[in-house]
């Protein structure tokens, strides 16, 4: 398991070198949103396409 020091250090190295301190806060959010959505999915479990289908529908009309 890697470290949040190691996960900073693997986002910089994809990054281009001309990016400014935004785009790292901006790309640090979104990874920080992923890992807390995989966890809370993990722990609360996930919907099938069907299951998600059929509780939209209501709000989607055909």
């Amino acid at each position: 398991m890697s470290t949040a020091k190691d996960d900073v250090k693997a986002l910089l190295d994809k990054l281009p070198d001309d990016c400014s301190l935004e785009d790292i806060q901006y790309h640090l959010y979104v990874v920080e949103k992923i890992n807390k959505g995989i966890e809370r999915a993990s722990q609360e479990g996930t919907l099938s396409q069907d299951e998600v289908e059929r509780k939209l529908s209501k709000w989607i009309s055909k």
